[in-house]
C-alpha cells in the first residue's frame, strides 16, 4: 500500500515530477557573438545519449529549446528543421515528455524585435513548430513562446547586455515580446487543438539597504516581476493581446542569486538600479521560496511548477535538498506545484567568458561510452528528494507520473548516508 499522503495534491502535468532542462540559449551578447548552448554543451550531437541518461535517473520530464535562428536563418516563412528533428525523435525514443522553447533570447538575424513582422514571424513558426510537432509525435505539443520576457527586456531593452542591445527601452521591449508572445500562443492553439502553453518567469525579492528605497525596490523590482504575466493574462495592457488563453501553466525560475540586498541608484534614463549580493537563505530579510510560490499561484490561479533552479560547484546537492524542503513546504500550504526543473541538467560554458560553469547532475564532457559523468552528490540526493515527493504524494513507483522511488526505472537505489533532519531542510551557509 502506498504511504498517506501529506499532500491533498497530486501532480499530472509531467511524465516525472523532476525534470531535467537542456541550456538552450541562442542571444546575440554585446560584443555581438551569437550563443549557441545547445551546440556549446554538443547537446544537438549526443541527444540520444542525454536523454536516455535522464530517463536512467528516473527523470522522463524535460526543458529544450528550438533554435530559431537556425530553423529560419533562410528567407522568413522557409523553416529548416533538421536541427530540430534529432532531438525530437531522441526524445520520444527515450520516453521523454519535453516542454519546447521557441524563442530563448535569440532571433533570427536581419528581424527587428521592435517591428510588426517580429510578432507575425514568431507566431507562423510557432504554428509550424506545432505542425511538425503533431506529425512525429501525434501529439500537441508543450510549449514556452518566449523564455522570461522580464529578464530579456531588462538585460536587452535597458542594461544592452545582450540583444537588442538598447538602453531605456526595456518596458517598450517587454510589451512588444508579449505582443509577439501571445500571438504565438493563439497559432500553436490553432495548428495543435489541446496545446499547453507556458508562461516562464523569474521570481525575485530585492531588499534595499536604505528603508527610503523601500517603496523604489517594490515598485521596480519586487512589484515589477510580474508584469509581463499581467500582461499575459490580459490583467493590464490587454490591448497587447494578452488574456486568460495565452497560458496555461506558470513556470517560476529561481537561482541562489535570486534575492539579494542593495543600495539603490538612478541611471540617467530614470531607472533604478538594484544591484547587490545574493541574501542567504538563513537572512531574516529573506522571503521563503515557499511563499514566493504562494504568491504566483494566489495571483494567477493556475498550475505552477519550478521552471528552473540550480547553484554552482560542491553546494548543488545543499540547494537541491533546501529546495525540496521548499516546495514540499508549499505543497503542505495547497500550492499545486507540479514539478521541479533541474536547469541546467547539464553544466555548460559562460554566457560571457566561457568559464565552465558546474551546476549539472551531468558534466559537460562526455566518457568514451557516450554518457556524461554525474555529479554524484547531487545523484544521490535527487534519489532521496523524489522517495521523499513519492511519499509526500502517497504514490506508488511510477505511478501517473510521479516521481520514481530511487530515482530509476532500472531499479531502486540507496538514500544518500547521513541521518536526515526532522524538520524542515535548509542549505548550509
Amino acid at each position: 500500500m502506498p504511504p498517506e499522503p501529506r499532500a491533498a495534491f497530486r501532480p499530472g502535468l509531467f511524465r516525472s515530477f523532476f525534470l531535467g532542462g537542456f541550456e538552450c540559449s541562442t542571444q546575440r551578447r554585446a560584443d555581438g557573438r551569437r550563443l549557441d548552448l545547445i551546440a556549446a554543451t554538443r547537446h544537438d550531437r549526443l541527444a540520444a545519449s542525454d536523454y536516455r541518461q535522464l530517463a536512467e535517473h528516473g527523470i522522463t520530464a524535460a526543458r529544450d529549446g528550438v533554435r530559431w535562428h537556425l530553423v529560419e536563418a533562410g528567407a522568413p516563412g522557409r523553416y529548416d528543421w533538421s536541427a530540430v528533428l534529432p532531438l525530437l525523435r531522441a526524445a520520444e525514443a527515450a520516453g521523454v515528455q519535453v516542454s519546447w522553447d521557441l524563442c530563448h533570447y535569440g532571433w533570427p538575424d536581419g528581424l527587428d524585435v521592435f517591428s510588426a513582422g517580429f510578432v507575425d514571424r514568431l507566431a507562423h513558426y510557432a504554428a509550424a513548430f506545432a505542425r511538425l510537432h503533431l506529425e512525429e509525435t501525434g501529439r500537441p505539443p508543450m510549449v514556452c513562446p518566449v523564455n522570461e520576457i522580464s529578464f530579456l527586456a531588462w538585460a536587452g531593452g535597458d542594461m544592452a547586455r545582450m540583444n537588442p542591445g538598447t538602453r531605456g527601452r526595456g518596458l517598450e521591449l517587454k510589451r512588444q515580446l508579449v505582443r509577439a508572445a501571445a500571438a504565438a500562443a493563439r497559432a500553436l492553439r490553432q495548428a495543435a487543438p489541446g496545446a499547453r502553453i507556458l508562461a516562464v518567469e523569474p521570481v525575485i525579492h530585492v531588499v534595499p539597504h536604505r528603508h527610503a528605497d523601500a517603496a523604489l525596490a517594490m515598485a521596480y523590482y519586487n512589484g515589477a516581476q510580474f508584469q509581463a504575466w499581467d500582461m499575459l493574462a490580459g490583467r493590464v495592457e490587454p490591448e497587447l493581446g494578452g488574456g486568460p488563453e495565452v497560458f496555461d501553466v506558470v513556470g517560476v525560475n529561481y537561482y541562489w542569486n535570486n534575492q539579494w540586498s542593495c543600495t539603490g541608484e538612478w541611471l540617467p534614463e530614470g531607472h533604478w538600479l538594484c544591484e547587490g549580493e545574493p541574501l542567504s537563505p538563513f537572512d531574516p530579510r529573506t522571503r521563503p521560496l515557499h511563499a514566493l510560490l504562494a504568491a504566483v499561484h494566489e495571483r494567477y490561479g493556475r498550475p505552477l511548477f519550478l521552471s528552473e533552479t540550480s547553484i554552482e560547484g560542491d553546494l548543488r546537492a545543499a540547494w537541491l535538498r533546501h529546495i525540496g524542503g521548499e516546495v514540499r513546504e508549499a505543497l503542505r500550504r495547497g500550492v499545486p506545484v507540479e514539478g521541479v526543473c533541474l536547469y541546467p541538467v547539464l553544466s555548460h560554458p559562460g554566457w560571457d567568458d566561457d568559464r565552465y560553469c558546474a551546476n549539472g547532475l551531468f558534466e559537460m564532457e562526455p566518457l568514451q561510452n557516450g554518457h556524461r559523468p554525474v555529479h554524484e552528490p547531487l545523484a544521490a540526493e535527487l534519489r532521496w528528494q523524489q522517495r521523499l515527493f513519492a511519499s509526500e504524494f502517497g504514490a506508488e513507483a511510477g505511478e501517473g507520473g510521479l516521481p520514481v522511488p530511487g530515482g530509476s526505472r532500472l531499479g531502486t537505489a540507496p538514500a544518500p548516508p547521513g541521518p536526515k533532519p526532522a524538520g524542515p531542510e535548509r542549505l548550509q551557509e
